[in-house]
């Protein structure tokens, strides 16, 4: 189930028009704009409410270095699905810090699938059937189509220890 989500996630993203990647919305829960379904890391680091804290958070952020040179081997083949919120303070935190470790540890651009969701925790398309999402940010990591392990709001450790446990499963 989890391979035929991805093709069709990949598929959704091949045929996304621009209106549907890094689309902003009203959103009436938040009251403000918000970006929502398939982004770009380029929209979302742009995004004003974003690019306040991301700026800093990623040139402030430093992943331990002895644990990144553990996870670049493993991070090969693995594709990652961030679901966020650009309105979420926990989402303006992490998500500079994670893009920061993907690229200290090699994790390419093409391996990282963005989806931002509204107030409700809602996106379009069906883009979150079957991903069980209650908090953001939560970081999907899949490998070989199945879902290997997932960091949900928050790491409960580091990120890269998390990431690094997950990979080591």
């Amino acid at each position: 189930m989890k391979l035929t989500y991805l093709f069709i996630l990949t598929l959704f993203t091949m045929s996304a028009s621009a209106q549907d990647l890094n689309k902003t919305v009203q959103d009436t829960i938040k009251g403000k704009p918000v970006m929502i379904n398939l982004c770009s890391r380029q929209g979302i680091t742009a995004f004003p409410e974003m690019k306040e804290r991301y700026d800093e958070g990623y040139e402030s952020y430093s992943p331990d270095s002895t644990i990144l040179v553990n996870l670049k081997p493993l991070v090969a083949n693995k594709q990652i699905t961030i679901v966020l919120g650009t309105w979420c303070s926990d989402s303006k935190l992490y998500v500079p810090y994670f893009l920061k470790l993907a690229d200290l540890a090699g994790i390419k651009e093409k391996d990282l699938t963005f989806i931002c969701v509204d107030g409700e925790k809602k996106a379009d398309h069906g883009l979150l059937n079957d991903l069980n999402i209650e908090l953001v940010p939560t970081f999907i990591v899949y490998g070989m189509g199945k879902e290997l392990g997932r960091i949900v709001e928050g790491p409960q450790n580091t990120l890269e220890e998390d990431l690094l446990t997950i990979l080591k499963k």
